[in-house]
C-alpha cells in the first residue's frame, strides 16, 4: 500500500447481509423486531466512531503495521450466497483512517468508510442481498436507506453529523449514487397496465378481423366531419365560385366603362370647354373638373407620340427567339412590374387631381405655387404612365402575341405555367377579409388588361396574318379566357376555404361595388376599385392607328383627311353608344341590387 500526503487511511467495506424475503417480513412480527435492534446497535457503533474520530489528525498517524494506508485497502468479511442480485451504493461521508483506526481498536470489522483526505470526500460503499423472492422489500430498504441518508445529511448538530474536513475547500469529487437494478417483465407490466389496450398475443388473423369490424377502414387518419364542415365544401365548390366571377365580371365592366370615358367623355369636355372659351374670349379660372380633364389629355397624348415612335416588329422579333422558359420568365416578370405600377399610377393621379383642385379654389397671392406642385405632378404622372407602364403593357401584348402564333403550344405552356404559379403564390398566405377584397380588384383590372392584349393580336393578325387565321385566333382567345376564368375560381375558392372567408363576403364587396358605381360614398376610400386606364388607352390607340391607315383609300391628301375625319367620327360614335349602353347597363344593375339588398336587410345573394 502506498503513502499519500504522509497520512495512514484504511477503506474498507461493510457488508450487510440481508436474508429476508417479502413473505417473512410482511408474516413475521419477530424477525422485524430483530432487524430493528440490528439497525439500533448499528447506528450507536457510528455515533462512538465519530466521536473518536473527531480528534484524530490524519497528519501525525502511525503507520499500520509498517505499511501505508491509501484509502483503497479492500476488506470484505462475509458474502451473501443466498442468491440474487447485488445492489450498491455510495453515500458521502468523511474521515477515512479515523473510523479505520477506530474499528480496528475495538476488534471490530469494519462497516463504514469515510474519508477527510484534503478536499477529497469518498463514499459509503454497501452490498446488499437481494434473493429472487424478496424483490419487494430489496426495492424498500433501498429507499428506506435514501430517506435515512438524507436525514444524517440535514440532521446539523446531530448524531450522526459527519465529522469536519481537515481543509476548509468544498466537496469537489463527491461521488454519485449507482444502481443495478432487477430486469423487468414487460409482459407482466403490460398486462397490469389498464391503459394497454392491444395484446400481445394476438395473432395477425384477429388482427385483420379486429380492423374490419372497428367502423371506418380511415379512422386513424380521418376525423368525423360536422355540420360547419359540410358547409365549407358547399361554399368551396357551389356557392362562391358564381359569386367571385361575378364580382370579377362587374369589376371588369367598370373598368371598361372607365376606359371608355377616357375615350368619349373627356374629348367631349375639352372640346366643350375651349368652344366656351372661345365664344367669350375671356381667361376665366378653369374648374377642378376641366383642369383634370387637361392634365389627363396631356398624359394619353404624351403617350401615344411616345409609342408611335417605339418598333413593335422589333421587340417583337426580340421576344419571339427566346425559348418556352425564357417567354414564362418575361411575362411573370411584366405581369408584376404591371401590377406595381397600376398601383403607384392611381397615387399619382390622385396627387394630381389634388393639385388640381388647388388651383381651381386658391387665391391669386399662391397661384405661382399651386401651378408649380400642378407641373412637378403632371411631369411625375407622364414618366410614371407612359415611360414605365405603357411600354410594360405593350412588351406584355408582344409577348402574348408571339405565344399565341407560335406552332409549339408556347401559348398552352405560357398559361399552364403562369397561372399555376399564381395559384402557389396566393392560395397558401394569410389574408384578411380587406386584402380579399383588394385581391377580387386586381383580378378584374388583370382581365380587362387582357382584352387589351387580345385587341393588340387582332390587329396584328389583321395587317400582318395570312391564309384563314380567325379560327384559330378564336379558340386561342377561348382558352386564354377560360384558363383565366378556371384559375381565378380555384385560387379565390381554396384562399376562402384557407382563411375562413364565406361566400356572403363577396356579396358584401359587390354591393360596395355597385356604391361605388352610383358615387356613393362607402365607408373606406381604400375598398374602392382603383384604375387607371391611361397606359392602356395608350396602347390600344397606338395599335389600331395603323390598322385605319392600312384601310384609307389611296387619295390626294385632301380626301385622306376626309376618310380620316370620317374614321374617326365613326368611331366615336360606336364607343360613346357603347359607353352609354354599359354605363346605364352598371347603373340599373347597381341600384337594383342596392336597394334590393336595404328591402331585405341582407345580401340578394345570402345562403
Amino acid at each position: 500500500m502506498a503513502s499519500r500526503n504522509g497520512a495512514i487511511r484504511n477503506l474498507s467495506f461493510e457488508v450487510l447481509r440481508r436474508s429476508l424475503s417479502a413473505d417473512a417480513a410482511e408474516s413475521d412480527p419477530t424477525t422485524e423486531r430483530n432487524r430493528r435492534k440490528r439497525r439500533n446497535r448499528a447506528s450507536r457503533r457510528k455515533r462512538k466512531l465519530l466521536d473518536r474520530a473527531e480528534s484524530f489528525d490524519p497528519h501525525t498517524a502511525p503507520f499500520h503495521d509498517g505499511g501505508a494506508c491509501n484509502g483503497f485497502e479492500l476488506d470484505a468479511n462475509s458474502y451473501c450466497a443466498g442468491g440474487g442480485s447485488v445492489l450498491y451504493e455510495e453515500v458521502p461521508e468523511e474521515s477515512v483512517c479515523a473510523v479505520a483506526a477506530a474499528r480496528e481498536e475495538e476488534g471490530e470489522a469494519p462497516t463504514a468508510v469515510r474519508g477527510g483526505i484534503e478536499g477529497f470526500t469518498f463514499g459509503e460503499l454497501r452490498q446488499r442481498n437481494v434473493s429472487g423472492a424478496s424483490e419487494d422489500l430489496a426495492a424498500a430498504s433501498v429507499a428506506h436507506d435514501e430517506g435515512g441518508t438524507g436525514k444524517e445529511d440535514g440532521g446539523g448538530m446531530s448524531a450522526t453529523t459527519p465529522v469536519e474536513k481537515a481543509t476548509n475547500e468544498p466537496d469537489r469529487n463527491v461521488a454519485t449514487k449507482l444502481e443495478t437494478v432487477e430486469s423487468l417483465d414487460w409482459k407482466r407490466l403490460m398486462a397490469d397496465d389498464p391503459n394497454y389496450v392491444f395484446s400481445v398475443d394476438k395473432s395477425p388473423v384477429a388482427y385483420f378481423l379486429e380492423e374490419m369490424h372497428n367502423g371506418n377502414s380511415l379512422r386513424s387518419t380521418t376525423t368525423l366531419g360536422n355540420e360547419k364542415e359540410r358547409e365549407r365544401v358547399y361554399d368551396t365548390i357551389f356557392r362562391l365560385p358564381w359569386r367571385c366571377e361575378l364580382l370579377i365580371d362587374v369589376g371588369f365592366f367598370v373598368c371598361f366603362d372607365s376606359f371608355l370615358s377616357l375615350l368619349t367623355v373627356m374629348p367631349a369636355r375639352i372640346m366643350m370647354t375651349i368652344w366656351r372659351l372661345l365664344k367669350t374670349r375671356q381667361l376665366k379660372r378653369l374648374s377642378t373638373m376641366e383642369i383634370s380633364d387637361f392634365g389627363c389629355f396631356l398624359i394619353m397624348s404624351c403617350g401615344v407620340v411616345l409609342l408611335q415612335r417605339t418598333d413593335i416588329s422589333l421587340i417583337y422579333h426580340m421576344i419571339r427567339g427566346q425559348g418556352t422558359i425564357k417567354l414564362y420568365v418575361v411575362y411573370n416578370v411584366l405581369e408584376i412590374f404591371d401590377k406595381l405600377c397600376q398601383s403607384f399610377n392611381g397615387d399619382v393621379l390622385q396627387t394630381l387631381f389634388l393639385s388640381a383642385e388647388g388651383i381651381a379654389n386658391c387665391p391669386e397671392e399662391s397661384m405661382r405655387f399651386w401651378i408649380w406642385r400642378f407641373v412637378s405632378d403632371q411631369a411625375l404622372a407622364v414618366a410614371a404612365s407612359l415611360l414605365v407602364h405603357s411600354f410594360i403593357l405593350l412588351a406584355q401584348a408582344i409577348t402574348l402575341s408571339t405565344c399565341i402564333v407560335a406552332h409549339n403550344n408556347a401559348l398552352l405552356a405560357l398559361l399552364v405555367s403562369n397561372n399555376f404559379a399564381e395559384i402557389k403564390s396566393n392560395v397558401f398566405k394569410r389574408y384578411s377579409k380587406d386584402n380579399v377584397h383588394s385581391l377580387v380588384y386586381f383580378d378584374s383590372v388583370e382581365r380587362f388588361h387582357i382584352s387589351s392584349f387580345i385587341l393588340f393580336v387582332l390587329a396584328q393578325n389583321i395587317l400582318e396574318a395570312e391564309g384563314p387565321w380567325f379560327e384559330s385566333f378564336l379558340i386561342n382567345i377561348l382558352l386564354v379566357y377560360v384558363c383565366e376564368m378556371i384559375i381565378d375560381i380555384i385560387k379565390h375558392s381554396f384562399i376562402a376555404k384557407f382563411n375562413d372567408i364565406k361566400p356572403i363576403a363577396y356579396s358584401e364587396f359587390l354591393e360596395d361595388l355597385c356604391k361605388q358605381t352610383l358615387n356613393m360614398q362607402t365607408e373606406g376610400v381604400k375598398k374602392n376599385l382603383t384604375f387607371v386606364p391611361l397606359a392602356p388607352a395608350c396602347v390600344v390607340i397606338r395599335v389600331l392607328t395603323p390598322v385605319y391607315a392600312a384601310n384609307l383609300p389611296p387619295s390626294p391628301l385632301p380626301w385622306r383627311l376626309f376618310w380620316m375625319l370620317l374614321f374617326s367620327a365613326m368611331t366615336y360614335v360606336m364607343l360613346t353608344s357603347l359607353k352609354v349602353l354599359i354605363g346605364m347597363g352598371l347603373q340599373k344593375h347597381a341600384s337594383w341590387y342596392v336597394n334590393r339588398c336595404r328591402r331585405r336587410n341582407h345580401h340578394l345573394h345570402a345562403d
